[in-house]
């Protein structure tokens, strides 16, 4: 059954708290409960913004380019039906002040039939098309995949006919809370394949790249010279921050939206 007002803003209002519930997980017992009812199920990859990556083979003419956006627009377009939010219920319960809370999730497939139409509208592909694009002008970071939680707030279902679209920001990001999730769950969300992000020898030690730049604290200054974990997701937003053009991010043009497609169609039926 569709999620009334109240529970969305009840949902809100606990938001902040998602660090302890994060936490929990580490526990044997209760963090399987956890995954099981929230988080089963989930592939969820983070797309680069395409004004930062770099190709590995040289083109001729940048309408031959293969862009991460792509992955969505292969999705929009297989969609029967699309859904536009009305709100992103990260920022608009962290009361964010830096991102249009107005710019929400699009998701897609015949689940979004049953979603509150009091939280957004139905959309047509251009529309879709044209939202993702407003995200990305914003400066947001798509995230796409199968996710589990949003048929438990939205109230929703089958979880296989839903595909979400999130546009994040880096201050109200719910999975800024992967340093604080049990491996098993953090898995689950990753970077795009064939992504690469390195610090090159440009580095100046600013630091400016680890003060509340990336999703999941995964770059640390060691001895006066960034350096980019394990843990990076691959957004990309840190080459932007760098004064120095020191972060590169590069990927394999024939491999990463084909293999992004590939493993994410048998999860969601949209048609």
């Amino acid at each position: 059954m569709a999620r009334p007002i109240w529970f969305v803003n009840l949902v809100k209002k606990y938001f902040p708290s998602r660090f302890s519930l994060a936490r929990l997980t580490k526990l044997p017992v209760v963090g399987r409960a956890i995954d099981y009812g929230l988080f089963e199920g989930d592939d969820i990859i983070y797309l680069p913004k395409d004004d930062v990556i770099q190709i590995n083979e040289p083109v001729t003419q940048p309408e031959d380019m293969v862009l991460p956006s792509q992955v969505l627009e292969h999705f929009i377009e297989e969609a029967t039906h699309h859904w536009i939010m009305n709100f992103c219920i990260c920022r608009d319960a962290s009361g964010c002040q830096d991102y249009p809370i107005d710019l929400g999730c699009l998701f897609l497939g015949d689940s979004v039939l049953d979603i509150n139409p009091e939280f957004g509208r139905l959309a047509s592909k251009k529309e879709a098309l044209a939202h993702v694009r407003r995200c990305r002008d914003a400066g947001l970071v798509h995230l796409i995949g199968r996710n589990k939680l949003d048929t438990v707030w939205l109230g929703i279902g089958p979880g296989h006919k839903l595909l979400s679209i999130c546009n994040c920001c880096p201050c109200c990001c719910l999975w800024k809370m992967i340093p604080e999730i049990d491996s098993s769950i953090a898995h689950k969300i990753t970077k795009m394949p064939t992504v690469s992000v390195a610090v090159t020898e440009s580095c100046v030690g600013c630091g400016l790249c680890v003060e509340g730049v990336c999703f999941v604290d995964a770059i640390r200054m060691d001895d006066e010279f960034a350096v980019i974990g394990d843990a990076c997701r691959g957004c990309g937003r840190c080459l932007e921050i760098c004064p120095a053009d020191a972060i590169e991010l590069s990927f394999d043009e024939d491999l990463s939206v084909k293999e992004s497609i590939q493993r994410l169609s048998p999860l969601v039926n949209l048609s």
